[in-house]
């Protein structure tokens, strides 16, 4: 074996690389050493007879070290499970239903654990496929070889390694030999392609894969590293669970290492110190064989990580105790997998049951007997140290510990599949016959594996047995998690997954130090009103950053901005409508505003009142009675105007505003202007002529005034056409950079420009109301209201230079609503108060404390009036130029003969003489 062995060394064989026929010849001469150790080679396996031979491959020792192919003996993997194929063939054969008549024998074959020495051996399957060319082999004496005809194997079972099935599997394949595995996981082995003739009871690792993504997303953890042994099995775990990971998205790998096969001294700690490199991602999913396995809690446990890595076991790790034995508290939490299956009572009540007495036809039982008695047989036993001497009385399970294996059942099903197989084919190829028909002599493994893949029946377990077209068994898993309780340390199921996860979380236990879940992320949740902000390439790693302003947390990754009528509510979540306000009454922004125009309503009311019935003094004809009743009209809408500002806007309300708005100060400044544009013209046309003036009669000024007045109230209706008064909400106007300050406010739709073009008339009218008293400064306050009108519109220009700076600079004030309507009542309320203090107040108080004073004294024309007031005019001017001294006397004499005493007399231009 060891010059086939050499051979295979020599010229490795490549899967899909080597056609057949070159195959057969290299396999030719390879055969033929195998055949040339004869009865040798079945020292190294188990043979049995029958009409159909099955092969049957197993790990019955490990890996050999230092050059050597076979290391120890495997009691449970190996052993087991080649004893669970003899089992289940002993039990078919006895089955009168299954295969009737027929008998299947074995060969069975030690794979070493080695895939390279695992296809050594499997070449013994392929003798019977292969012509043998002896026309060139002769014996010593000349004579023609007699070859030995080897066994036609129908089918293998096995092998356990997925690097070993996937071997193993490159040359039966060839030779159109099925294959079903009992162990081998590989995703590589679903690729039907170049594995047609490979299947499999146990699921393939992708199946796996998705389920240890289901767990690691069930538990909320998205930051994970993963470690694989070097090989198929690892790698390709790994890569399944990658793979699937990036699909569903939501986890990211933080790092990927890899076991090398022959690992240094020290790697296993160089590899927990690059785990600890990202300390956030706890979780390592672990496709490794228990002996790595071990080695790395070891060096975790060296490192002081006890209680810091959240272990992912894949079925390597199951639920064995050689991994975590003495290893308990750096395993302690781990979630491992593993796929369902169920203890066989049967083969317990057979295992137990061997003897070597009994089980001779086991080549390597004895070999077991001393491993698991720890004893010896003898000088003929492997054992060659001071043991005691095996008695041969020894029992399984009496004398020693048994635990079945977990593959035990699996194994039971590949033989029952290829029974069942075999039971199909018969029925259908030897319909009626007895025993194998011709037709099944021998089995061609292309029909064979068509029934293989169709079978489907209740295995060993009571669970379905079934192959999709890929030749892979459904998934189906046990979810174990390794707890201490009470100091005693067990894998506990906490769930399953079949197709989907059942994961009971309540069951879970988690170290002593961590009472909750613990966490594999790389970034905390962000709290409710923050977005995510991914790290580039890690989207499972991100940065929070709140939703500043009126933006709110729209979902993970985006803020939106709220709608304008709408501000983020508390959290940022969402948002919520902004509050609607309006200038309320007991505000003190309205209080002062209504203070005072209550006040101005009931001083003008009084005035009202005092004219009417004092209405034919001569203070009252004096003042022209026509044109004061339509100035006190305006001083009253002036005030009035004050609560139509502060009311609740609605429909009317606002149509209100916008013809009263301006009309009060219209009625007032039209009036005055009409004043002064009279006195004016007619103190111009006293220095001309001593004719009258047109137009100042009370008719002709009444009909100026309203003609003024007609022109803001055509501007008004011009406004209401284009624009139709209607209520707004103004979210803008208090908008606030803190949206909890934020409010609507309700108000009637009058834009600042509308706002000054319906006042702009109003002082454009006080404007050349003013122009005009600057000019009749001149005249004596003995004639009419020349000075007082005056003052008033100096004062009034004075309140209205103020108000345009506080109206519009407040307009980015947040308190902008009540600043503005404050500041415009008020200056209308104070605009009112001047004309109507410095206007008719002192004549009130005549009229009321001094009514001796309200008489007329004489009577003069039109003629004598302008003349005396000219002359006073100019000799005021000439006393202007003179010393004091002088002017007094001439004053005083031109006084005493052109006018009376100014204390008892009063001047009406209201008609042409009074």
């Amino acid at each position: 074996m060891s010059s086939v062995r050499l051979a295979l060394e020599r010229k490795p064989l490549k899967s899909g690389g080597l056609s057949s026929m070159f195959l057969v010849k290299r396999l030719y001469w390879i055969l033929s050493l195998i055949h040339t150790v004869g009865s040798q080679e079945y020292a190294h396996s188990i043979r049995v007879e029958g009409d159909i031979i099955l092969g049957g491959l197993f790990p019955v020792h490990s890996r050999g070290e230092r050059g050597v192919p076979c290391g120890e003996l495997k009691k449970e993997k190996g052993i087991h499970r080649l004893e669970a194929m003899m089992y289940a063939v002993d039990q078919i054969n006895k089955d009168q239903d299954l295969l009737p008549n027929i008998t299947l024998g074995v060969r069975i074959l030690d794979t070493c654990s080695r895939d390279t020495y695992a296809l050594e051996q499997s070449l013994t399957f392929v003798q019977a496929l292969i012509e043998k060319d002896a026309t060139e082999v002769r014996c010593a004496n000349g004579d023609s070889p007699i070859f030995t005809k080897p066994d036609r194997i129908a089918a293998v079972i096995g092998a356990a390694a997925s690097s070993v099935s996937i071997m193993v599997a490159n040359i039966l394949r060839l030779f159109k030999i099925p294959q079903i595995s009992y162990a081998s996981t590989a995703p590589e082995l679903s690729d039907n392609s170049r594995y047609d003739f490979f299947s499999r009871v146990v699921p393939p690792d992708s199946y796996q894969a998705q389920a240890m993504v289901d767990i690691v997303t069930a538990l909320g953890w998205n930051y994970v590293s993963t470690l694989a042994s070097e090989g198929n099995y690892g790698e390709s775990g790994v890569e399944a669970f990658t793979q699937i990971s990036r699909e569903i998205g939501g986890v990211c790998i933080a790092q990927s290492l890899k076991i090398p096969r022959e690992p240094k001294p020290g790697e296993y700690d160089k590899i927990i110190k690059r785990l600890l490199e990202t300390p956030h991602a706890r979780a390592i999913i672990i496709f490794a064989n228990e002996d790595d396995i071990r080695r790395i809690l070891e060096a975790a446990k060296r490192n002081n990580q006890t209680r810091h890595f959240l272990w992912i076991g894949s079925d390597s790790w199951g639920s064995k105790i050689a991994p975590v034995y003495q290893q308990e508290e750096i395993a302690e939490g781990a979630v491992t997998i593993l796929p369902k299956r169920a203890s066989i009572d049967g083969f317990d009540r057979y295992f137990r049951s061997r003897s070597l007495a009994n089980n001779r036809r086991n080549v390597w039982f004895a070999e077991f007997w001393e491993e698991n008695f720890n004893c010896k047989l003898g000088s003929h036993g492997k054992k060659n140290s001071h043991l005691k001497k095996c008695t041969g009385l020894e029992r399984i399970g009496r004398d020693s510990s048994y635990e079945q294996e977990g593959k035990v059942q699996f194994v039971i099903d590949a033989v029952y599949s290829l029974a069942h197989a075999l039971h199909s084919m018969h029925r259908d190829f030897c319909s009626g016959y007895v025993g194998l028909c011709p037709r099944m002599k021998p089995v061609e493994g292309k029909d064979l594996l068509s029934y293989i893949r169709a079978v489907h029946f209740n295995g060993s377990a009571g669970t379905p047995v079934t192959y999709n077209e890929n030749g892979d068994a459904p998934g189906r898993y046990d979810i174990y998690q390794y707890q201490i309780i009470n100091k005693t340390a067990e894998y506990k199921v906490i769930g399953h997954w079949t197709n989907q996860l059942h994961l009971n979380v309540e069951d879970m236990q988690w170290t002593s130090r961590e009472h909750t879940q613990p966490a594999s992320v790389c970034s905390l949740p962000c709290k409710p009103g923050e977005r995510k902000k991914t790290v580039k390439g890690v989207p499972c790693c991100w940065n929070c950053e709140r939703c500043e302003g009126y933006h709110y947390q729209a979902d993970e990754l985006t803020c939106d901005l709220c709608p304008l009528d709408q501000k983020p509510n508390t959290n940022r979540t969402g948002c919520t409508l902004i509050p609607i306000i309006k200038l309320e009454w007991h505000s003190p922004w309205a209080v002062v505003p209504v203070f005072i125009a209550i006040l101005g309503i009931v001083a003008t009311t009084f005035v009202i009142v005092t004219f009417v019935r004092y209405n034919d003094t001569p203070i009252v004809r004096a003042s022209g009675r026509e044109l004061s009743y339509v100035l006190l009209t305006g001083i009253f809408l002036c005030y009035a105007i004050t609560f139509l500002m502060i009311g609740t806007p609605d429909m009317v309300v606002c149509s209100l505003r916008r013809i009263f708005l301006g009309l009060g100060m219209c009625f007032s400044y039209a009036a005055l202007l009409t004043k002064t544009n009279r006195i004016h013209r007619i103190f111009e046309q006293g220095k001309k002529s001593v004719t009258a003036p047109k137009c100042i009669s009370p008719a002709s000024q009444l009909v100026i005034t309203f003609s003024l007045i007609s022109v803001q109230l055509l501007g008004v209706f011009i406004w209401f056409v284009v624009d139709p008064p209607h209520i707004i909400v103004d979210y803008g106007e208090q908008r606030t950079p803190d949206p909890e300050n934020a409010r609507g406010v309700l108000k009637c739709d009058i834009s600042e420009l509308s706002l000054i073009c319906s006042l702009g008339y109003s002082i454009l009218l006080m404007v050349t109301c003013t122009i005009y008293a600057i000019k009749t400064r001149g005249v004596p306050e003995t004639f009419n209201e020349a000075k007082p009108i005056g003052f008033t519109m100096y004062t009034t220009c004075i309140i209205w230079l103020a108000f345009i700076p506080i109206f519009f600079g407040t307009a980015q004030s947040a308190e902008r609503m009540y600043i503005q309507t404050t500041t415009l009542t008020v200056s209308m309320s104070l605009s009112a108060s001047v004309s109507l203090g410095m206007l008719y107040m002192p004549k009130v108080y005549i009229i009321i404390f001094h009514p001796e004073q309200n008489v007329q004294k004489r009577k003069r024309s039109f003629k004598a009036v302008v003349t005396a007031a000219t002359m006073q005019s100019k000799l005021i001017q000439k006393g202007n130029d003179r010393p004091n001294g002088e002017v007094k006397t001439e004053l005083c004499e031109s006084l005493e003969t052109n006018t009376s005493s100014t204390k008892t007399t009063y001047v009406s231009y209201s008609n042409h003489a009074t």
